[in-house]
């Protein structure tokens, strides 16, 4: 446990590419995708529990509020924060920290997406240690992820020189939007760490690089921190814009960031190929359910039988196959990221209730 350390944990998005097993009324967090009988935002609190003890503060769409705290029961009523409407990541951590700098004014907080897949809890544990001694020092730190590919989904973080006053921690040079393929290979070459959206810092401090940069924005958020019957009538005035573009570029380029490198396994399953990957063991076919379900012959791929029938896949390669009843998924690992663009089609042509 770190004393006066808080977990904060935005769970929002529909995840549009795993569709139509994560949707806009049941997005991803709240699915097992890994088999391991806890859903992901239940294996987040797992995680960083044994930090923070009941330290915690959940931010989620109002319609997600009862299922969450159906799946987190450990956490008080008020650890569970509902939004208005979704707003972006820094109208979500912005509130949290206002909450918490309220709460706690010697409260360090650390923001983990819901949603995220991280192995070897106990590098994880240290990384986040590290992290939060560096932001008891006044620095706005972010944990950067070992990059296994030149992957073209994530944006990357510089790594400068290390810092004086912290042992394990990096200057951040600036951070990278999501590159080419071949601008991708010449990140990994040069050292550069992919950027998992982890953020660790003392709530005043994020307030206070949010007013350089928009002071409006970070006024409003404290005042709903003082008095939270506002929240409503505020919340729809505040922009929608991500944390990164907010906050972490600006103070990274005036040298105000600090990275950590994690040592451990992190996935954010951004598609069904990034799944699979996750997933895949000694059968040519993963099968994410019961799979009493599944009949296939010199077939390989992903197949998520969630509609209760049988699923056979005959001389397929490389192949997706998601059933949840209602609909059905047929694609490629190749194709997976494609998956976005049908939830919008079903959007345009009038089945948003698929959606």
């Amino acid at each position: 446990m770190i004393e006066h350390f808080w977990a904060v944990v935005p769970a929002g998005g529909a995840g549009t590419r795993l569709w139509p097993l994560s949707r806009q009324d049941s997005p991803k967090f709240l699915h097992d995708l890994t088999g391991s009988g806890r859903t992901l935002i239940q294996a987040t609190h797992d995680r960083l529990a044994p930090l923070v003890e009941d330290r915690m503060l959940v931010i989620t769409g109002q319609a997600h509020r009862a299922a969450v705290t159906a799946q987190l029961p450990e956490l008080d009523a008020d650890a569970v924060v509902a939004e208005p409407s979704a707003r972006d990541s820094m109208a979500a951590i912005g509130l949290a920290a206002a909450l918490l700098e309220v709460r706690d004014p010697h409260a360090v907080m650390g923001s983990f997406a819901a949603d995220h897949v991280i192995t070897d809890t106990e590098a994880f544990h240290a990384a986040a240690a590290t992290a939060v001694e560096a932001a008891r020092a006044g620095w706005l730190v972010t944990i950067g992820i070992e990059p296994t590919h030149p992957a073209t989904g994530f944006g990357y973080i510089r790594v400068g020189d290390a810092l004086d006053d912290v042992t394990g921690a990096f200057a951040v040079r600036e951070f990278v939007e999501k590159p080419s393929a071949e601008v991708a290979a010449a990140y990994v070459a040069d050292g550069c760490r992919w950027n998992a959206g982890m953020f660790v810092v003392r709530p005043g401090v994020l307030l206070d690089l949010l007013a350089e940069q928009d002071p409006d924005f970070a006024a409003t958020l404290r005042a709903i921190a003082a008095d939270p019957s506002t929240l409503a009538e505020l919340w729809s005035t505040l922009p929608r814009i991500a944390v990164d573009h907010a906050v972490a570029e600006p103070a990274a380029a005036a040298g105000r960031v600090a990275v950590v490198p994690g040592t451990f396994g992190w996935d954010d399953i951004g598609d069904f190929a990034s799944l699979e990957g996750l997933l895949v063991g000694d059968d040519a076919v993963t099968v994410l359910g019961d799979a009493g379900l599944v009949r296939t012959i010199d077939a390989s791929g992903l197949v998520v039988p969630h509609g209760g029938r049988t699923v056979a896949v005959v001389g397929l390669q490389d192949v997706v196959v998601v059933d949840t009843g209602d609909a059905l998924l047929v694609t490629t690992l190749e194709r997976a990221q494609d998956v976005k663009s049908i939830v919008a089609a079903l959007k345009e042509d009038g089945h948003g209730h698929l959606t």
